[in-house]
């Protein structure tokens, strides 16, 4: 239910991509108001989780699931009727907003129910998703322009959102009762962003999940033109090149939530980061050189991999330091993953190089900006010392952190998050 709650963010960004000719003869636009209506659709959505989530973290979380999927059927069908370009962009800011309940919410959910390495093995489970879901989702809506059109794709989505609003009416529970949620409304919730922006580490664990995101991005944004145009795939060999990268952000996520289950996630985390800089470097080098396509396609495949492992673990630590907020905390980063990867996707397209180059030189970026904010922000080592880690023993609680040690005195706000305490 939750992996299902989740893939309704990248279904609803990346689903259409392949109806952009389509979308432009239909309606008599341009690409470029066709690419809008991408970019609202991410505005949309970060706006939509920090608004949801600081509710939730008031309400709770089954009234504000259960409204906002049905409103984003309503918003689904209205799209595939729709016959102007003023209205998609309005209606596609709109389908994000209300896409983002499931992605925030099971997110909030999960660190209702979970701590510790239970939490951490849920989140790597949804973080498949997260990853894998933008890079499969075109080929999906590719199949339905094979059988319809454009519309058929937004019904499709309606009908999907349909089913998530059957299955959370049935299956959803209400995993914040009413003594555990925000006192006095919504206004203090959303305050609690302010708390969270203010804590160091919360910050630099945002940051390091952000650049991982951006990584992959860099990859979406440019794989087309560079296999396709620059080393003349096939579509079908096309194809496999993405298969290769989605199994590879596959295992390592997979292979994340068994090794959280022994291993703190900032042990794991200090391993892959560095390993980041390093394979992403190699790809520069390889491709400043022209070495050759399936040298590109291995230093891409590792680069993924690596980003399956840094895109749940970074989560796992701020959700575990934030439980009695969980719902600002999952918006604040779920948020910061989609306006960091639209700010990354056109950077890559911004050079006119027949080449590799940009895109990895985007990795690179991400990879040292990652190591940067890791090690001077969020502070491993302070970590390791104020967070025990094992298997939790139960429900998680506001502010019960599964028993670590009191957070740093530089952080007095945290360590006092239990409302009342």
């Amino acid at each position: 239910m939750f992996g299902a709650l989740v893939a309704i963010g990248p279904l609803t960004i990346d689903i259409y991509l392949a109806a952009f000719p389509t979308l432009v003869e239909d309606l008599g636009t341009t690409e470029a108001a066709v690419q809008l209506t991408l970019t609202s659709t991410l505005i949309g959505l970060a706006i939509g989780q920090l608004l949801i989530g600081a509710v939730a973290d008031a309400v709770g979380r089954r009234r504000p699931l259960l409204i906002s999927l049905s409103a984003y059927v309503l918003v689904s069908v209205a799209i595939a009727l729709s016959d102007s370009m003023d209205a998609l962009l309005v209606l596609r800011f709109l389908q994000g907003l209300t896409a983002a309940s499931g992605m925030v919410l099971a997110n909030a959910m999960v660190r209702d129910l979970y701590d510790g390495s239970e939490m951490a093995t849920f989140i790597s489970r949804l973080f498949l998703i997260v990853g894998v879901a933008p890079i499969l989702a075109p080929t999906l809506g590719a199949q339905f322009l094979h059988f319809g059109t454009w519309r058929t794709i937004f019904w499709g989505l309606g009908v999907f959102g349909l089913a998530l609003v059957a299955v959370a009416l049935f299956l959803a529970p209400e995993t914040l009762p009413r003594e555990r949620r925000r006192p006095g409304g919504v206004g203090p919730a959303l305050r609690s962003y302010g708390v969270l922006l203010s804590d160091r580490r919360f910050l630099g664990l945002v940051l390091t999940a952000c650049t991982a995101m951006g990584a992959l991005f860099a990859y979406i944004s440019s794989a087309t033109f560079i296999f396709q145009d620059l080393y003349g795939m096939s579509t079908q060999e096309y194809a496999l090149v993405f298969a290769a990268g989605a199994g590879s952000l596959t295992i390592a996520s997979q292979a994340n939530g068994f090794l959280v289950q022994r291993i703190h996630p900032v042990r794991i985390l200090r391993v892959v980061l560095p390993s980041l800089v390093v394979i992403s470097t190699l790809l520069l080098v390889a491709a400043l050189l022209d070495l050759g396509v399936v040298v590109i396609i291995v230093g891409v495949v590792l680069v993924l991999a690596c980003a399956g492992f840094i895109m749940p673990n970074a989560p796992v630590i701020a959700l575990h330091d934030h439980g009695e907020r969980a719902g600002a905390a999952a918006a604040l980063l779920g948020a910061g993953n989609f306006v960091f990867g639209a700010l990354i996707a056109p950077v890559t397209g911004a050079f006119d190089a027949a080449s590799a180059v940009p895109m990895a030189a985007v990795m690179v970026g991400c990879g040292v900006l990652a190591v940067l904010v890791f090690w001077t922000l969020a502070r491993p080592g302070d970590i390791l010392s104020s967070m025990s880690w094992g298997r939790g023993s139960g429900p998680a609680r506001p502010g019960d952190h599964a028993g670590q040690p009191a957070r740093p005195a530089e952080e007095p706000q945290v360590a006092a998050a239990a409302p009342g305490a």
